[in-house]
């Protein structure tokens, strides 16, 4: 699925304030109902290093929402403790912010909430939060306050990587989704027959790319974080909707000494090789099988709009 921002939400309650910079007083509240649409997903072919990740403090705003389904990042589900972050399209940054975490604080304390989605309207310091994330700085009630705010390097890791193939994937296109990986992901790489690594583009739905297929796999795949933390997963197989467990954490919850941060330029070397583990996937990500497939070329499609729910067959290719 490719899915849209802020489609399946329920109302914000955004403060109209006068010189927020400044601590002015409140102009007004007014209730926003936003409403549900639904366009076609887009793309983009950027694979650059999040431009948040290792930024200083930012001061800002924060509002909060309701995520009824997926974010733009294509996470099958939000976190489980409900604490999660939609940033401005300059921070979410094509996905280049995907899966990594925010250090929020605000008028009664702070939180930390994973990168799961985009929030168009957003100007750049305006961050939205769950309600779960926002009721730990603040009443909901407040509806906006203002915060600060910085990525998180290396932050605990609750689960190992796990990859996920997406449905319409076949040897003449893939795409591969990963989870768990606690901070962003800078580069992700699929070994050749000749043994070589072929970079894989990130789509702005935060799946990386092979537009014109990989083979019929399995395949090893190389994960190379913002921070030089680096995993190669083995036996990934042409599985379409099944999540795939690598049983290996990115890295040591925050212990493992990272090489230099990554550039487009320069990757380090690899890590550890991790073997995959098959495990369930939520229902609706099972409902497409894998099936062989004649050549074909993905159809083109159109960047989001704000409040837009994306077609989840597009099947987008750089």
């Amino acid at each position: 699925m490719v899915p849209g921002r802020h489609s399946h939400r329920s109302t914000r309650w955004p403060l109209l304030r006068l010189g927020l910079g400044g601590g002015g007083a409140v102009a007004a509240v007014i209730v926003v109902a936003i409403g549900i649409g639904q366009v076609t997903g887009g793309r983009a072919c950027a694979s650059a290093v999040s431009a948040v990740s290792g930024a200083g403090a930012v001061a800002g705003t924060a509002t909060h929402y309701v995520l009824s389904g997926t974010g733009n990042c294509s996470y099958p589900s939000p976190p489980a403790d409900g604490l999660y972050v939609a940033l401005s399209p300059s921070e979410y940054n094509g996905a280049a912010a995907c899966g990594g975490y925010d250090e929020v604080s605000g008028p009664d304390g702070s939180v930390r909430a994973e990168v799961i989605d985009q929030c168009p309207p957003c100007a750049a310091g305006h961050i939205d939060l769950s309600e779960a994330a926002f009721s730990r700085i603040a009443p909901l009630s407040a509806g906006l306050v203002s915060v600060t705010y910085s990525a998180v390097a290396d932050p605990p890791l609750s689960a190992p990587v796990s990859l996920r193939v997406k449905e319409g994937s076949s040897p003449y296109w893939l795409a591969l989704l990963a989870m768990n990986t606690g901070n962003p992901l800078a580069l992700v790489q699929v070994e050749t027959a000749s043994g070589s690594w072929r970079d894989l583009v990130r789509a702005d739905y935060n799946y990386w790319l092979a537009s014109s297929g990989a083979g019929p796999g399995p395949f090893t795949v190389r994960l190379t974080d913002t921070v030089g933390h680096q995993i190669t997963v083995h036996d990934v197989t042409l599985d379409p909707g099944v999540i795939q467990d690598s049983g290996t954490l990115m890295y040591g919850a925050g212990t493992v000494t990272p090489a230099a941060p990554v550039t487009m330029a320069g990757v380090p070397a690899s890590s550890a090789p991790a073997r995959r583990q098959r495990v369930s996937a939520p229902a609706a990500a099972r409902s497409a099988t894998a099936r062989p497939a004649a050549p074909r070329v993905p159809a083109q499609v159109t960047a989001p709009q704000a409040h837009a729910q994306r077609s989840p067959s597009a099947a987008p290719s750089c």
